[in-house]
């Protein structure tokens, strides 16, 4: 568990979630989606934002968000980022046979800026394998992610799709683009 007070009213706490951060995980998740992604040029409207998070606070949602808490995927942590009792940012990281990979980075719009996403990251830095790469999947639009990832190294690696798991509604996919920081980095 790590601290950070810096412009908060409580120390913000970096821990290994629990099940009971599920519903303010899902809160992380719906709000970043929510700031981030809806975008008039791919057609991602906050309707289809919301009709996909209108079931985030069910008890079915929340009960298998729990238990990815519980029994994680092989070589999977989600990491939380607390404000008192608040999740305030969420952070999972995977390590793969042949590479890392940084499966999500959220903090909630408030609290962007504040230097959470960076304690996170860093935090994730420290259980990476450091014989293998790290990589980590991008909206092609979301500059704000692109020049965090830069900041810490990350190349475009010139992938680019759009993901069916990411179909909107309304039909519209949000692309994505891959960024990877290679174990040479790591070592500089």
């Amino acid at each position: 568990m790590e601290n950070r007070k810096e412009n908060f009213e409580k120390p913000i706490e970096i821990m290994v979630a629990k099940p009971e951060d599920a519903k303010g995980i899902q809160d992380v998740f719906y709000k970043t989606w929510l700031a981030t992604y809806p975008n008039e040029k791919e057609g991602i409207t906050v309707d289809d934002i919301e009709d996909r998070y209108k079931d985030r606070y069910s008890q079915e949602r929340i009960k298998k968000r729990q238990e990815s808490i519980t029994n994680p995927e092989k070589d999977t942590t989600m990491f939380v980022a607390k404000e008192g009792e608040r999740v305030v940012g969420v952070c999972r990281v995977v390590i793969e046979k042949d590479q890392n990979r940084l499966g999500a980075l959220y903090v909630l719009p408030e609290y962007q800026g504040r230097g959470i996403g960076t304690v996170l990251w860093k935090r994730a830095e420290k259980i990476f394998d450091k014989q293998k790469d790290i990589l980590v999947n991008v909206a092609t639009y979301n500059g704000n992610a692109i020049s965090f990832y830069r900041k810490f190294g990350f190349v475009e690696t010139g992938k680019r799709w759009r993901d069916e798991k990411f179909k909107m509604k309304s039909g519209a996919t949000i692309p994505e683009m891959e960024m990877i920081k290679t174990k040479a980095q790591e070592s500089e």
